[in-house]
């Protein structure tokens, strides 16, 4: 793998050194909602994410911070934005945030999350990158994409148009 995006080590002593090097160590995506108590046990009970953090203030003011395992930002144009929703519900949808969880059981977790209050936008498929994906709206309104990986990065960095930018 070559440049910054790409390099992995196995040591400890290599994520202390990637951590000297990048200053950014946390993506940390921020909702309000208007259910607190309806959100978290969609997102912790529902979903599954774990509750690392969570605080009350005055005035009724709470947060949880729930862990979502590694998090990544996903920049994508419009012909890229356009082509994911197609692919995932048959039709373009609005602009904004998509909040997109990495799952072992994509099938599965879409009926978990129907069950406890999301609509499905679009039913399990396999997009072409070989990953299956649904698309559903969260009880909090947030669209989400639920994906469970069909195959490993080193055997899509395989085929053609897959790779970083560096590669290409």
């Amino acid at each position: 793998m070559s440049g910054r995006a790409g390099r992995r080590t196995g040591s400890i002593h290599g994520v202390l050194l990637m951590a000297e090097q990048r200053p950014v160590l946390q993506l940390r995506v921020v909702m309000e909602v208007d259910d607190f108590e309806a959100a978290l046990a969609f997102y912790r009970d529902t979903l599954g994410l774990d509750e690392q953090l969570a605080f009350e203030g005055e005035g009724d003011a709470r947060v949880a911070i729930l862990d979502a395992g590694r998090a990544t930002l996903e920049l994508a144009n419009h012909a890229q934005k356009d082509l994911i929703d197609t692919i995932e519900t048959g039709e373009r949808q609005g602009r904004g945030i998509r909040l997109a969880f990495e799952v072992t059981d994509g099938r599965g977790t879409t009926r978990r999350l129907e069950a406890a209050g999301a609509t499905i936008i679009g039913e399990p498929r396999e997009t072409p990158w070989r990953s299956l994906n649904s698309r559903l709206e969260s009880p909090t309104g947030q669209q989400i994409t639920v994906f469970e990986e069909l195959e490993d990065s080193e055997e899509r960095r395989q085929r053609e148009g897959f790779g970083t930018s560096d590669e290409r």
